[in-house]
């Protein structure tokens, strides 16, 4: 008994010494509220604080300055984007006269508009910013769109790309909430119109799969079961709900003579979509129901395809019917098709190209069979000209391979001009998804002996600098000293010029920072000893034309524009930022940089341990 006492008397003097010792610790190591808060209002973060709040006001002032001289700009589309952009970068400072300035973007929008050979550009980007922002602004601005554009949209046709013009421009604004991640005020846009099966409205349910599958699965449903009782719905709109499930992002139709038409991704295919097995039927169940419809007389026929087209989709969708549907329906479609095989043309009961097997065959295959298909045509060419079509078949499917054995079958085509235009194209196309592999080595032996373009090469050397900045800092150097060599030789009147200075100013601002300064005041130079630089829209383009062939590519690239380089300086020395802008001789320019500039400021989220640095001389 007595031990058992001893035993409980230790126990609670240790737990009374742990419990002091573990408040000592406590007090001496723990940091209480009122040391964070005396922290957090130290002299120096104070100080930091003051200076942020200032300049803040400053760019606050500025902006408002910039909307009241935009109000004047003689360019109108100028003018309301410039409002546009103010009013986005004020609104968390004052919402009212952000909303007023956009009110304002929109009546200098609508005046450009009606000068304007594109009747809703300048309004649809005024809406795109406005949509981020306000949403009952925007609805009442698209409703009166929407009037404008009544007689308009009853006179157009059908499309299988697009919806009417201003039902387009809420799917727009849709699709900009979606790509922001706001989900819910995205569909708020979208859903009055997604009723209406075409690649806009199929592409943005693919999308917004990634967000939520739930919301897209419920979505695509009601598609389908509209489309089932639709009279106008033909094979194309059977063959664009196939794309949600099988083939998402890469869409196929075909015209009333059979020729396709189609979007999808170059490098890439996605896989399909996980969807329920009930969705993957009720697909089935409503392309059995199209697809198996009478046969009209063809000059009573008003769908998209008519019978050849009706024909090439059946072909295109039979292999997922023989995959995932009901043995009775696959032989019904497969009767449909042998119905209508003696309805059309040799040429499209032989046709097997890439139209037809792309998303649903491996790509290996595909590939495989246009391999061959461009050898026995080499084989059998009757003309030089039929051959170098088919040696340019041949390179492209190497360039899609990424593979550099392109511009040996390039070389091998004769006519000089062709020639030149081809090995234009599969250089730039190489060089592109070189650096985007990052497979720097391959991208800069393109750019040393390849035929590229000054700004095409100014980009390679830039991103590959980038790439290189860790693993090798002193060929991250060099490479932008070539770059700058490039740049100076495209002619001073070129916009390429200030583009290729400012993608220089991007590499420079993360390979040798403390230069960052001297190469921006190199772009604003070169954008001065140009006439319309407006440091946006930056982009390469490349067109090629052949007997057999045009294409067209267009590489949007930010390190050409104003709008990133002037918002990450803005966070290291604001006021010299401010003085820079100054020095861009076009409104367009200036107003760009300046927007830029001060946006950066208002949203700065932060405040910095180190303050703001002051403008230098």
């Amino acid at each position: 008994m007595q031990l058992s006492r001893l035993f409980s008397i230790l126990a609670l003097s240790l737990t009374l010494l742990t419990s002091s010792a573990w408040s000592q610790v406590s007090y001496a190591g723990q940091k209480t509220a009122a040391d964070n808060r005396a922290e957090s209002t130290s002299p120096s973060k104070r100080e930091t604080e003051r200076l942020l709040n200032e300049r803040r006001s400053r760019a606050r002032s500025i902006l408002i300055s910039l909307a009241n001289d935009a109000l004047s700009f003689p360019d109108m589309p100028l003018r309301a984007r410039c409002l546009a952009r103010i009013a986005d970068a004020l609104w968390e400072a004052d919402a009212e006269q952000a909303r007023s300035l956009f009110r304002k973007s929109w009546a200098s929008a609508e005046t450009a508009d009606r000068e304007s050979k594109e009747p809703l550009r300048i309004r649809r980007q005024v809406l795109a910013v406005l949509g981020r922002r306000d949403r009952a602004l925007a609805e009442e601005l698209l409703q009166k769109l929407k009037v404008d554009l009544e007689d308009q949209s009853k006179q157009t046709k059908r499309s299988l790309w697009e919806l009417p013009e201003a039902l387009q421009q809420r799917l727009s604004l849709a699709f900009s909430m979606l790509r922001t991640g706001d989900t819910e005020r995205a569909l708020q846009f979208a859903d009055p119109i997604l009723n209406t099966v075409n690649i806009s409205t199929i592409d943005f349910l693919v999308q917004l799969r990634d967000k939520d599958a739930v919301a897209a699965d419920k979505r695509y449903a009601a598609m389908l079961m509209a489309a089932g009782t639709d009279p106008l719905a033909d094979a194309n709109t059977i063959s664009l709900l196939a794309s949600y499930i099988f083939t998402p992002q890469t869409y196929v139709v075909f015209n009333t003579v059979g020729a396709a038409s189609y979007s999808w991704m170059r490098t890439t295919t996605f896989p399909p979509a996980n969807v329920d097995s009930q969705l993957r039927l009720a697909f089935f169940q409503t392309g059995a129901a199209v697809l198996l419809r009478p046969q009209v007389p063809p000059d009573q026929d008003t769908t998209t395809c008519g019978i050849p087209g009706k024909y090439m989709v059946i072909k295109r969708l039979l292999p997922l019917f023989a995959q995932y549907a009901p043995k009775q329906t696959t032989d019904a479609l497969l009767a449909q098709l042998e119905a209508l095989n003696t309805l059309v043309s040799d040429e499209l009961r032989q046709n097997e190209g890439a139209s037809l097997r792309k998303g649903i065959a491996p790509e290996k295959d595909i590939a495989a069979n246009q391999e061959k298909s461009l050898l026995d045509q080499i084989e059998h060419a009757k003309t030089s000209a039929q051959q170098d079509e088919a040696y340019l078949g041949l390179a492209l499917l190497a360039l899609d391979k990424v593979d550099v054995r392109a511009r040996d079958y390039v070389s091998k085509i004769e006519d000089s001009e062709f020639r030149e235009q081809a090995q234009r194209w599969i250089d730039w196309g190489l060089a592109l998804q070189a650096v985007t592999r990052k497979q720097t080595d391959m991208a800069l032996d393109i750019a040393r002996k390849g035929d590229l373009a000054h700004i095409e090469r100014v980009w390679v050397f830039t991103e590959s600098a980038k790439l290189l900045i860790k693993t090798d800092h002193e060929q991250a150097l060099s490479l932008i000293t070539a770059a700058n060599t490039e740049a100076n030789r495209i002619e001073k009147s070129d916009l390429d010029r200030p583009r290729a200075f400012l993608a220089i100013a991007n590499a420079v601002r993360l390979v040798e920072p403390a230069r960052i300064w001297d190469a921006l005041f190199d772009a604003v130079a070169a954008a001065n000893s140009t006439d319309g630089f407006v440091g946006e829209g930056g982009r390469i383009n490349l067109t090629f034309r052949s007997k057999g062939k045009m294409m067209t590519a267009t590489e949007p690239i930010a390190d050409f524009d104003i709008k990133g380089i002037f918002e990450e300086v803005a966070n290291t020395d604001f006021d010299r930022g401010v003085e820079l802008t100054r020095g861009f001789k076009e409104e367009a320019a200036r107003a760009n940089a300046t927007i830029a500039i001060c946006r950066s400021l208002l949203t700065q989220q932060n405040v910095s341990s180190t303050p703001p640095q002051p403008a230098k001389n």
